[in-house]
C-alpha cells in the first residue's frame, strides 16, 4: 500500500526564531497588531510504500530523526492521511 505521510518540523519553543520574528515585525508593520507569537517551520509531505500503517510511519521517523529534523534545534510531529 501508499501511505501519504505528513511530517511537520518546528524549532524548539525554547529557541529564538529569526524567520519567525521578521514575519512577526512585518506583520505589525502591516498593521496586524492582534498576532502575538510566529513560529515557522517545514512541512515535508512523503509518499510511502508499506505494508500497513505502523511500517510506514516507522520509515517516517527514521528519515525525520536522520535526515528532516534537526534534534538540537527542533522536533517533529507525523500524521498519516
Amino acid at each position: 500500500m501508499i501511505f501519504t505521510v505528513q511530517i511537520k518540523v518546528m524549532p524548539l519553543k525554547d529557541l529564538l526564531d529569526p524567520q519567525g520574528k521578521a514575519v512577526m515585525g512585518g506583520l505589525q508593520n502591516l498593521g496586524l497588531k492582534n498576532v502575538s507569537d510566529v513560529r515557522i517551520g517545514k512541512h515535508i509531505d512523503l509518499q510511502i510504500e508499506a505494508d500497513n500503517k505502523e511500517a510506514a510511519v516507522a520509515t517516517a521517523e527514521e528519515a525525520a530523526k536522520k535526515l528532516l529534523a534537526n534534534p538540537v534545534m527542533e522536533v517533529f510531529e507525523i500524521t498519516v492521511s
